[in-house]
């Protein structure tokens, strides 16, 4: 077959549960449990990616569907990650330079590697830090470039006359359905240079509580003439939507400002074109949908005509490479996005990236992606037809529509305890939202039918009842 993951997409375009090109393999009496469980079977059979989950170590009994806040460990993450381990064992010291390959350089080696998933050219990409580590000192560089009265430089735009105005204290435009991280490292950053954050952060704000329209950052910026930085994620923590990366920073570059993204939410998931887009800088983790295991380094990316700024947050490890030895009280900067490390790099969390990240790319971030929208759009399906009390809050649309499903209902806190009780491994975000994440490397559409299935036996016998709320820990 052409396209193997043609019968989910048709099952969420209309054709539905029942009927929905099944063809021989149809049950005669129609029934919905039965219709979905021959397409399931269909769509794993003809699944070109289904081998890879043999290839992650989910524990027997578990259905995990919460790779988009933490994935799971993989034979070649556990294989890398013990390999550096020998290497520190055998050659101590030596191994900065002797291992193979050194450690030296891993932060630009593993950034050459992720580079191709976000669209960038090698050098534009590097990893070290955490994810808001990275973001502090990029949003600082910009903001101190703003400060300093130099112009954006921008991909592809021209800049009309008068609307660049380094007089002005710049604003960073926000939306106010961001993860809560982004603001408290942009408000500390605004903070460190004198501004004030409830003067200068500009929220853009949801019209329904799921999503953000981009008209709304389009008419911030026309409203607002001071915003020096666009920051938006590629797709919502709660909702999962999708941005359109493109649309956001032309916007933000024909009103004079930086565009940056925070792709935690789809590296690894969903392919992106940084470079293409002309995006100024991103900052993603690696522990989600690019399985490198809990606090594993940050990324970043930084396009090519930002290199040679001096990052607000400077370290040794960002200096040159060939003269950082030397020792010099002088920090001169890498010309590449390895600027932007700062200190030695935490080897032990970078080493399964290495694993990972090969897994991904042997799979392709296109074919992956193609599979995630398969098991997104049958669990949308599903839903429609078996669950009536549970509202999708994720957009519906596949150019908008992340890698996870955002699940609404009163009692999504104790549904969420519940179905972990049964081994099925979601999380909750408040107010209402049971997040289910499909992931594409190591999820089955038979495992998703369960989880449905999980969830209707749960809404059925009102076992969600049995638990209690507000009694917070980590999900």
């Amino acid at each position: 077959m052409n396209d193997p993951y043609a019968l989910a997409r048709d099952a969420l375009a209309g054709d539905g549960l029942r009927g929905g090109g099944l063809g021989d393999d149809e049950p005669a009496d129609g029934a919905a449990d039965a219709d979905s469980a021959v397409l399931a079977a269909r769509l794993d059979d003809n699944d070109p990616l289904s081998a890879f989950a043999d290839r992650y170590r989910v524990p027997d009994g578990v259905l995990y569907m919460d790779g988009n806040s933490l994935g799971p460990a993989s034979d070649a993450a556990l294989a890398s990650l013990d390999r550096v381990v020998d290497e520190w064992r055998e050659s101590l010291i030596a191994g900065w330079t002797d291992a193979d390959p050194p450690w030296f350089t891993v932060g630009e080696r593993l950034g050459d590697a992720l580079a191709p998933l976000v669209g960038a050219a090698p050098a534009e990409v590097v990893v070290g830090n955490s994810i808001t580590v990275n973001l502090h000192t990029l949003i600082g560089t910009f903001l101190d470039e703003l400060l300093a009265g130099n112009e954006p430089e921008r991909a592809g735009v021209e800049q009309a006359d008068g609307e660049w105005n380094p007089a002005v204290d710049p604003a960073v435009l926000v939306n106010d359905l961001d993860f809560p991280s982004d603001h408290y490292a942009v408000r500390a950053q605004l903070r460190q240079r004198g501004i004030d954050p409830a003067e200068k952060l500009r929220v853009v704000e949801s019209r329904d509580g799921r999503t953000i329209d981009p008209r709304d950052i389009e008419a911030a910026l026309d409203a607002h003439d001071d915003v020096g930085i666009v920051f938006m994620p590629t797709a919502l923590y709660r909702s999962g939507q999708l941005f359109d990366v493109a649309r956001i920073t032309r916007a933000a570059h024909e009103a004079g400002a930086y565009a940056g993204f925070d792709a935690a939410h789809s590296a690894g998931a969903v392919p992106h074109e940084f470079r293409e887009a002309g995006v100024d800088f991103a900052v993603w983790c690696t522990y989600k949908y690019l399985n490198a295991g809990p606090g594993s380094v940050g990324a970043l990316f930084v396009a090519e005509r930002h290199h040679g700024l001096t990052p607000a947050l400077a370290g040794w490890w960002g200096h040159e490479k060939a003269t950082q030895f030397e020792m010099t009280l002088t920090y001169t900067p890498a010309d590449s996005a390895g600027a932007w490390q700062i200190g030695t790099p935490p080897l032990f969390a970078a080493a399964p990236l290495e694993g990972s990240v090969e897994l991904l790319r042997e799979a392709g971030i296109d074919r992956l992606r193609e599979k995630s929208l398969a098991l997104t759009d049958f669990l949308i399906a599903l839903v429609d037809d078996r669950l009536p009390e549970i509202a999708v809050g994720t957009p519906r649309e596949h150019a908008a529509r992340g890698g996870h499903v955002a699940l609404e209902h009163p009692d999504a806190e104790r549904l969420s305890k519940a179905l972990t009780d049964r081994g099925v491994v979601v999380d909750f975000r408040p107010p209402n939202v049971v997040r289910v994440c499909p992931a594409a490397p190591y999820t089955s559409f038979a495992d998703v039918l369960e989880v449905v299935d999980e969830i209707e036996a749960i809404l059925d016998s009102g076992a969600y009842e049995d638990y209690a709320t507000g009694e917070g820990g980590v999900t």
